[in-house]
């Protein structure tokens, strides 16, 4: 195996670096305290080529490698966790099926200017009662002639208060179950498309999400993405593909905390020393870099084989799976090093744990990651 970085890896980590240095750093903690969307900061990304970094050239993206966006990724991530996840859904759950199962067509209009960052896009499966389970969704799409009529609800939907369309996931036969999904690409401003108030969270408070219903919506059959009844199949490939970016979430988090906490160990003293000096210290510091390590290589892998066109299901639910948890152990501890003044809103030890709680449960919480995992193993 190679761990080298190509040029052009190491320069976007650089740039990015230097961007969440630069303009989400200084800006993170205020857009989380006052649920501010970071509007300048996700023009930036556009501008260079952040919101579809694997899109080829010709579609309006950057025609890189998903190890340059797993790369830019954690990087953005380590400086907002929310911009992070803002460019993970454009990039991961809305350009990347507009760009496999999209037409033509489809692609000149619905991915082009999404890619290019003029626009954004994002992903609707999620349902008050349909979380885990996409099968049990009560969204129905019914076709009328060279139209389909959609009546149902979405929730959580990341992005979907600034999105100008969404990858929306419908059934149009409930009797067949997952084979009976359809997925549609719709523009938000369609009669009966209805967006409601941004949610109150717990963290990534800067990303807003929203629910969405759907009232009598029409929707050309052209707008179809892949053919009817594929759309579990879309769902599940570009989840397989968003797991990377997810993951790469969590390990921008937990190594911003951790950077945090090991510069703090040699600011704070106690018993008459810096605190990094107490082996208590080095024993939790020597953990947490050691985990942000591994993830950080499982991450890779999974974009690796990505990059290589192959089955990357395990790796993918590997790497989220552990990379998000691995957030939470790390988070926490950056956290206890701070001791009271991590508990405090002056620092940014509670906003990295608060924001990387989410990463064990959104796109595929970390059970599900585990029955993929197995069930994959099982087939062997």
């Amino acid at each position: 195996m190679n761990f080298e970085l190509t040029e052009i890896q190491r320069d976007i980590q650089k740039m990015t670096r230097e961007f969440a240095a630069r303009e989400l750093i200084p800006n993170a903690r205020r857009w989380d305290e006052h649920h501010e969307w970071p509007t300048d900061a996700i023009d930036k990304l556009g501008e260079l080529s952040l919101l579809g970094i694997a899109v080829p050239e010709a579609w309006g993206g950057a025609g890189l490698d998903n190890v340059s966006y797993a790369l830019a990724m954690e990087e953005i991530s380590r400086g907002c966790a929310s911009t992070g996840v803002i460019m993970s859904v454009n990039n991961s759950l809305y350009c990347d099926p507009v760009s496999k199962f999209g037409t033509e067509a489809q692609k000149e209009k619905f991915l082009k200017p999404y890619a290019s960052g003029q626009k954004l896009g994002c992903f609707g499966l999620t349902e008050p009662q349909a979380g885990s389970d996409a099968a049990a969704q009560q969204t129905v799409a019914v076709k009328k002639g060279d139209r389909y009529i959609i009546n149902g609800s979405k929730n959580w939907i990341t992005v979907g208060p600034k999105a100008d369309a969404i990858v929306l996931f419908t059934m149009t036969n409930k009797e067949a179950g997952n084979r009976g999904i359809t997925a549609f690409i719709v523009p938000t401003d369609t009669k009966g498309f209805k967006r409601m108030a941004p949610d109150k969270k717990m963290g990534i408070s800067a990303a807003w999400s929203c629910t969405m219903y759907f009232e009598d919506m029409e929707v050309p059959a052209e707008n179809l993405l892949g053919k009817e009844g594929e759309g579990f199949k879309v769902a599940m490939s570009t989840l397989d593909g968003g797991r990377i970016g997810i993951a790469s979430q969590a390990l921008g988090i937990a190594r911003g905390a951790y950077e945090e906490a090991l510069r703090y160990s040699g600011e704070r003293k106690s018993f008459g020393k810096f605190i990094r000096e107490h082996q208590a210290i080095q024993f939790m510091l020597a953990d947490m870099a050691t985990e942000i390590d591994a993830a950080r290589l499982l991450i890779h892998r999974a974009a690796v084989m990505k990059d290589k066109g192959l089955r990357h299901s395990t790796e993918s639910a590997m790497a989220k799976l552990y990379a998000s948890e691995m957030s939470g152990r790390v988070t926490n501890k950056a956290l206890q090093i701070f001791g009271g003044m991590g508990y405090s809103k002056e620092m940014d030890a509670e906003r990295h744990v608060r924001d990387a709680r989410i990463t064990e449960i959104y796109e595929g919480t970390s059970e599900i990651q585990r029955i993929v995992i197995a069930a994959n193993l099982l087939k062997d």
